[in-house]
């Protein structure tokens, strides 16, 4: 298992020493003008038989390795979110420099026979993905997909974070500018990943946690609870006037006493604020709190086309390290909330932390190829391993700027074949669990609710641990792998024999085993 985790990491650091390479060589040329193979329009035609602009002839054939998908295995294409233009200069010019992927693509697959699908998600939007293949469009002529969302890239692109989100309800806010907000929190919490932790906090002259029996602390960003308070932002409605200076108070104590507790995520603190308006800079809250050290970043986002109080938004951001951005409609949300990743992988960028991730497991609908690369028992289990691709040019190093994240996609069934299971006797089995506790392979998890249904279970992908070793009441096993430890114990289990209608206890020796090349 080691050896093939070596193999992966070293394939996806292949591509990031290629992508960082032709970045370091490319002079940005914003009247650029470049062919590419766009993945929505190759083989597309006009009305006289014409191929479409950005759609140039692109072979495909069936390969059984990709379960016979008609794919391009001497080239990748790109797939650009429908809110974006496919001709913008700075996709143009990252399309054109990523071009040279295509020859380590190539030669990842032949060195490895085992990977399947490879890819760059640029910082600008745009997604490059090895085999070539072409994606359809939903009954609405509308892809929605955007890489910058997925986990794989939130969790290679920036470090563990605290997040304390506030969210203006006062008079002012009221119609479309409460809906734009609602939805830029509901953006915002989909970045967020397992590794960070956050609370929402509406205000006027009174402040109002989202979810009240959440007072005063912040909890794990995992499916169930962003759901749930997702639930809540429904019921916020806008009345009253906006007291700003209550809300930072209460933000930066929650923050301080958090991480006093050596609780969440130990890393990253943020401010998110969310209003059409502030009329002081509150330097004196942020004096007392947050300076000389700026351990907490600020995120202003102003609501509405109105700019009377920008300047204080901006002042706000930039006093302490974070970023300033402007939404009007909520057409923009998603693109502007994006910027704040951008800024939180800096620290990163400028340290050149190339740091290997691996996601929990999870079953992915959303690419046009994981609809139809299924096994008998449907969908395909599968985790990624992902790294950050960091600009190098000496004009930029110091800002850090975030390139993108590469990343490949590892079949569970895979890891499985690993195991040797002639080794564990008649009773053994093998599993393996994220840093969070969730189950990456285990013989208990299930996340289809038939078998040979492709229908999931909501929570399948952070299922815990100790959900199915119910044995492990104290959490001895489970909080040993969490905390990387290795050895060997033994615990008395219960087993069932003749059928089930049996029952005795027995001592089962337990051995955790950490791969050098996984933070699993």
């Amino acid at each position: 298992m080691e050896e093939m985790f070596h193999k992966k990491s070293e394939a996806v650091r292949r591509l990031v020493e290629a992508a960082e390479e032709a970045h370091l060589k490319h002079e940005f040329d914003a009247d650029l003008q470049y062919e590419y193979f766009n993945a929505v329009l190759i083989n597309e035609r006009d009305k006289d038989g014409n191929f479409l602009e950005l759609g140039k002839e692109f072979i495909l054939a069936p390969n059984d390795h990709f379960n016979n998908l008609p794919v391009n295995i001497s080239l990748s294409d790109v797939q650009v979110p429908t809110n974006m233009y496919n001709k913008d200069p700075a996709i143009v010019n990252g399309v054109y420099w990523s071009e040279s992927l295509n020859k380590v693509f190539v030669d990842n697959f032949d060195r490895d026979p085992s990977l399947i699908w490879q890819y760059f998600g640029s910082a600008k939007g745009f997604f490059r993905q090895y085999p070539g293949i072409k994606w359809e469009p939903d009954e609405n002529g509308v892809i929605a997909f955007d890489c910058r969302n997925r986990k794989w890239y939130i969790q290679a692109a920036t470090s563990p974070k605290d997040v304390v989100i506030l969210v203006d309800v006062s008079g002012s806010m009221k119609g479309l500018r409460l809906t734009i907000a609602k939805q830029t929190v509901s953006s915002i919490l989909d970045t967020l990943g397992d590794d960070d932790f956050f609370n929402i906090i509406a205000y006027n002259e009174e402040l109002h946690y989202v979810e009240p029996c959440l007072n005063g602390t912040l909890v794990q960003a995992d499916r169930t609870n962003k759901e749930h308070f997702r639930e809540h932002l429904d019921k916020l409605f806008a009345k009253g006037i906006g007291m700003l200076d209550i809300a930072l108070n209460e933000a930066f104590n929650i923050l301080s006493d958090f991480n006093h507790t050596g609780q969440g995520s130990v890393c990253s603190q943020a401010i998110m604020l969310i209003t059409d308006g502030a009329v002081d800079t509150y330097d004196t809250i942020f004096a007392k709190y947050n300076w000389p050290d700026r351990k907490v970043r600020i995120f202003t986002y102003l609501i509405g086309r109105e700019a009377a109080f920008a300047d204080n938004l901006k002042w706000m951001a930039c006093a302490n390290k974070g970023f300033f951005t402007q939404i009007s409609t909520l057409a923009d949300v998603q693109e502007n909330v994006m910027e704040y990743l951008h800024v939180l992988s800096r620290p990163k960028v400028i340290d050149q932390e190339h740091d290997v991730v691996w996601t929990e497991a999870y079953i992915d609908s959303t690419l046009p190829q994981a609809q139809k690369l299924a096994d008998d028992q449907g969908l395909v289990l599968m985790t990624t391993v992902a790294m950050p691709v960091f600009s190098k040019q000496n004009e930029t190093r110091s800002k850090g700027i975030l390139l993108g994240v590469v990343g490949t996609d590892v079949p569970v069934k895979e890891l499985l074949k690993t195991i040797p299971k002639y080794k564990l006797g008649i009773h053994g089995y093998a599993f393996a669990i994220t840093n969070n506790g969730y189950i990456l392979t285990h013989p208990e998890l299930r996340p289809l609710y038939e078998e040979g249904k492709k229908r999931r279970k909501p929570n399948y992908s952070s299922v815990d641990l100790s959900e199915v070793e119910w044995e492990d009441r104290d959490d001895v096993l489970r909080n040993a792998m969490v905390n990387r430890k290795t050895g060997k114990f033994s615990m008395e289990v219960k087993k069932t024999v003749d059928k089930g209608l049996r029952c005795g206890a027995l001592q089962r020796p337990w051995e955790i085993f950490l791969p050098r090349e996984c933070n699993h």
